[in-house]
C-alpha cells in the first residue's frame, strides 16, 4: 500500500450569484487586500475570479442556483485579527466577536452575497 500525506490546502471555493464579479473584487480585493489572479481562460469564460494573500487562495465561482453558504465556512487564521476586524467594520462589513474557540479569539463576517466567513487568531 502506498502512503500518501497531506501538504496544504490549495484553495477554497465559495459560490457567487451571476455578475458578482465586481462586487467580489470591491470585497476581496479591496476591503481584505488580496491580489487577483487572471484564471485560465477556459475556466474565466465560466465567470467568477480568484485572489491570493498570505498564502490563502479563494476561488469565487459561479453557482446558477446560487444560495449563500451560512454555516459552512472557510475558517482563515490572521496576523492582527482587531485589525482586520476595525478594516471590515470601517467597511460596513457586520463582525461577530465569538470567544467559543478554544486558544484563539475569533469572528465571523460575510462576503458580499452573505457567505459565512470565519477568521481566527491564536491567543499569545
Amino acid at each position: 500500500m502506498t502512503t500518501f500525506s497531506f501538504a496544504r490546502l490549495h484553495h477554497v471555493q465559495l459560490a457567487i450569484p451571476a455578475g458578482g464579479e465586481a462586487e467580489c473584487r470591491a470585497f476581496w480585493g479591496g476591503v481584505l487586500g488580496m491580489e487577483e489572479l487572471e484564471k485560465p481562460p477556459v475556466l474565466a469564460a465560466r465567470g467568477g475570479c480568484w485572489f491570493r494573500g498570505g498564502g490563502l487562495e479563494v476561488h469565487l465561482g459561479v453557482e446558477s442556483e446560487f444560495a449563500p453558504a451560512r454555516k459552512a465556512h472557510p475558517g482563515i487564521l490572521v496576523d492582527n485579527l482587531t485589525a482586520l476586524a476595525d478594516s471590515l467594520t470601517s467597511a460596513g462589513v457586520r463582525v461577530t466577536w465569538d470567544a467559543e474557540f478554544p486558544g484563539h479569539e475569533r469572528f465571523y463576517a460575510a462576503d458580499p452575497f452573505g457567505n459565512r466567513l470565519e477568521f481566527l487568531e491564536p491567543r499569545s
